[in-house]
């Protein structure tokens, strides 16, 4: 059974002794989810428990407050593919000043010894953690001599000759790559959210939309996008989206607004899947309502084409095209 904790102190969670993995985890991609079946095949091994450490917000983002981190997943998407690797457990720990603060050697006395009775720690070439990133696989190394466990480097991943990792899946995205992105990831990109009411305008203007806010979340992607929308059917459903904050009506708050094709419902309240499939521009300031309903027609109508293409017809590690949902709002 899957386990969730979230705090660096406490009683032992794995008194079976443990074999463990610790990173950001951002989007667990092909990568990750290499390293955490690793860790499963060690852990079932040696009989022990098989678990993740991580972070939230990730360190970087705790850094850089002032410059927002785009991320390939929010939390709840983490944790599902976490769990989905067949881990036993999650730490998933508040990264906040005192963590931060936390010297290398305790972070291994009270969390990978006291809490997990680690057997084996598995981390990655350049992992660095503690305060002021002073510890490193030769500190857990010297510290494993000491403690009875060993610590063990997964070599850098990747497919082909290209390596994966969280940043070059981002740099993808914001390319419109959103195959290669794909390839990567292991799975098409995804933003998941709960609909919400907006405006309205877009239902006044013929193009009722679904909007989900991104909350802290920084995405890696902004304009507009055929993307396929999941949740509502048995099946996705093709739509064309508006991700950013929609110049024309003065919008602030980054929104994501996807208009499903040919689709009548309420939405509100549905937790939905916005899949992106190709990116057909930036986002754009018109002068009047009038020119932008022009070039929303222009939009649907190829997002309409691209997704018409059956998803069988794309390369087996492409990401799927959509369109766009209903509820309310409109494309800037």
């Amino acid at each position: 059974m899957f386990r969730l904790f979230r705090d660096s102190l406490g009683a032992c969670l794995a008194p079976r002794g443990s074999v463990v993995c610790i990173g950001a985890f951002d989007g667990v991609h092909c990568g990750h989810r290499a390293l955490l079946q690793r860790v499963r095949e060690r852990a079932d091994a040696l009989g022990v428990e098989a678990v993740a450490i991580s972070f939230e917000p990730i360190p970087r983002e705790f850094f850089a407050r002032s410059t927002p981190v785009p991320r390939l997943d929010d939390v709840r998407g983490k944790i599902r593919q976490i769990r989905a690797t067949k881990m036993d457990l999650l730490l998933l720990l508040r990264f906040n000043a005192e963590l931060a603060a936390m010297p290398a050697e305790a972070f291994v006395e009270q969390i990978l010894l006291n809490r997990l009775e680690v057997q084996e720690v598995w981390v990655g070439e350049d992992f660095r953690f503690g305060h002021a990133r002073s510890g490193n696989v030769d500190l857990l190394r010297t510290m494993g001599a000491v403690h009875g466990f060993r610590a063990e480097v997964f070599s850098e991943f990747t497919l082909g000759s290209q390596r994966v990792r969280s940043s070059a899946i981002r740099e993808l995205l914001a390319e419109g790559d959103f195959v290669s992105a794909r390839h990567l990831l292991g799975r098409p990109f995804k933003i998941g959210g709960h609909v919400v009411y907006g405006q309205q305008l877009g239902r006044k203007l013929g193009y009722p939309t679904a909007n989900i806010r991104l909350g802290c979340r920084t995405s890696p992607i902004s304009g507009i996008f055929a993307v396929r929308v999941h949740g509502v059917a048995e099946h996705s459903l093709p739509a064309v989206a508006s991700l950013g904050i929609r110049p024309t009506v003065n919008g602030v708050e980054p929104l994501l607004e996807a208009h499903l094709f040919d689709f009548d419902g309420d939405l509100y309240g549905r937790r939905i899947d916005v899949e992106f499939v190709a990116k057909l521009r930036d986002e754009e300031k018109f002068s009047t309502l009038e020119a932008m309903v022009e070039q929303i027609d222009l939009d649907a109508a190829e997002a309409r084409a691209l997704l018409a293409t059956p998803q069988s017809d794309f390369p087996p590690d492409a990401a799927n095209k959509d369109g766009r949902v209903r509820s309310s709002g409109v494309f800037a």
